[in-house]
């Protein structure tokens, strides 16, 4: 029996998960065409066990709101399946291309460097408030990583003429070289230092 490739082009089998607080929640159950139908909706935590690429090609459907931008992450956002279907195959293809190496590897590596460890809440105390760094959990690191990802790639295509595969592309490639270009690498960065500040 042949093994199952992801996008029948990538094998998963050799890619591993180094950090040890996301083995749990990064799934590398290969798929064909990564796509449930949303069948784990409304399971807490089910998510997690979610093939990581279906992961990503939903948060290209609907990657959120980025402050009072939203209309920066809206351009592509049809709610279409199979144009972010398309669009994050595109993008692993062009990884592949420049970095002669498996793009899932990549994929996965680079959200393990953009997956921050801290963040921060605000507490009331005698009607003041105080910022206060707090741990954050494994499945969320997952989530904003990937939030971060999607939403800074947007930002880049926006109002540019880069289509916005070679930017996701692009935004995983410098995630996973620990570059400050990536928009996920930046706003870690900045939290971890807030959160390091409000001790």
């Amino acid at each position: 029996m042949s093994e199952i490739k992801v996008f029948n082009r990538w094998d998963v089998g050799s890619i591993k998960v180094e950090d040890p607080g996301l083995v749990n929640y990064i799934t590398l159950e290969p798929k064909i065409v990564p796509k449930t139908g949303a069948r784990y909706a409304k399971n807490r935590f089910h998510k997690s066990k979610v093939f990581i690429v279906e992961r990503l090609i939903n948060k290209v459907m609907i990657p959120g709101h980025k402050g009072k931008k939203h209309f920066k992450s809206s351009k592509h956002t049809t709610g279409k399946a199979n144009n972010a279907f398309l669009i994050v195959e595109n993008a692993f293809g062009i990884i592949e291309k420049q970095a002669k190496e498996n793009p899932i590897k990549i994929f996965v590596k680079a959200l393990e460097n953009a997956a921050q460890r801290e963040e921060i809440i605000t507490i009331e105390y005698g009607g003041a408030r105080y910022p206060k760094a707090v741990e954050c959990a494994p499945q969320r690191r997952i989530d904003v990583a990937l939030r971060h990802m999607t939403q800074g790639a947007y930002h880049k295509s926006f109002n540019s003429k880069k289509a916005i595969e070679n930017c996701l592309a692009e935004e995983i490639t410098n995630a996973y070289k620990l570059s400050n270009a990536s928009s996920a690498i930046a706003k870690k960065l900045e939290v971890e230092r807030q959160a390091d500040a409000s001790r």
